[in-house]
């Protein structure tokens, strides 16, 4: 008797791609602390890549930017994981994709975005105040004290200091160097020849895609049933925020301090590319 006529039928196993969130800011990482880093994006990530054997990672970028190495670790990790596991990684933009953030996706091997998504920024910045002769208006004498000519480096309380303007401008260019060797590495001859790209200048959707620093124009989910099917799963993967930050109340003073300096640099940000 041939029992094989009883047994159900075989199912094809349904492909699945891991949909890995990457929203926000990118900053250091800190207890209660809202922004991507790698610290906080590192197990998600070794899951997303592992649990499953998807068929790919699909990263969905939605971040004006922020700290330069924390961009490049979480980019570097990325690599690295899809190197070891030999999975692709796609990467689609929703509102912005600028500086550190359009870093993350170059992490993968190809970029997608809406028509109306803001991507590049491709640069390094320094911004603060500067308040001399403040303290002054009110009668307050500050009292600084250092063993080292630089350790009062741009202070905002004293005049800005042109041998201090040089400094920085010697710490900015290296990271700027970085990150255009990044993009030049990893877009390669996808990108405009003859055009400068790394002026820290944004771009719109077609506009991305016309100096090559995206390869279409297209929505996450119509993307992957075209490349993997329509019956692929999707696997979500995102950051689970402290519960005093998901129902809006702090736990303790220091929470609630850290909250709002960490909407306060965040809002900075996104108000930078008018969002």
């Amino acid at each position: 008797m041939d029992i094989r006529q009883y047994l159900p039928p075989f199912r094809k196993h349904l492909p699945r791609v891991a949909v890995v969130r990457l929203q926000g800011a990118i900053g250091i990482s800190r207890p209660g602390a809202a922004s991507l880093s790698d610290a906080a994006l590192a197990p998600l990530l070794e899951r997303a890549f592992r649990r499953g054997k998807p068929a790919a990672v699909a990263l969905v970028i939605n971040s004006p930017g922020g700290s330069p190495v924390q961009s490049s670790l979480i980019a570097a990790r990325i690599r690295r994981l899809a190197d070891e596991t030999k999975v692709p990684v796609h990467a689609f933009v929703e509102d912005i994709a600028a500086s550190g953030g359009y870093w993350l996706a170059t992490a993968a091997d190809d970029i997608w975005a809406d028509a109306t998504s803001l991507v590049g920024s491709i640069g390094v910045i320094s911004a603060g105040f500067g308040f001399a002769g403040l303290l002054d208006r009110f009668g307050i004498e500050r009292r600084v004290h250092t063993a080292g000519a630089s350790k009062s480096f741009m202070d905002p309380f004293r005049p800005e200091k042109p041998e201090d303007v040089a400094r920085l401008t010697a710490l900015l260019e290296p990271m700027h160097a970085t990150f255009k060797a990044l993009i030049i590495a990893r877009r390669g001859a996808k990108l405009s020849q003859g055009r400068d790209l790394f002026t820290g200048d944004i771009w719109v959707g077609a506009q991305a895609q016309e100096v090559g620093l995206i390869d279409g124009i297209a929505h996450m989910v119509p993307k992957l049933k075209a490349l993997y099917g329509d019956k692929v799963r999707l696997m979500p993967y995102g950051i689970r925020r402290p519960l005093w930050r998901r129902f809006g109340a702090g736990a303790a003073a220091e929470s609630a301090l850290g909250a709002a300096l960490d909407l306060a640099d965040e809002r900075a940000l996104w108000a930078r590319y008018g969002l």
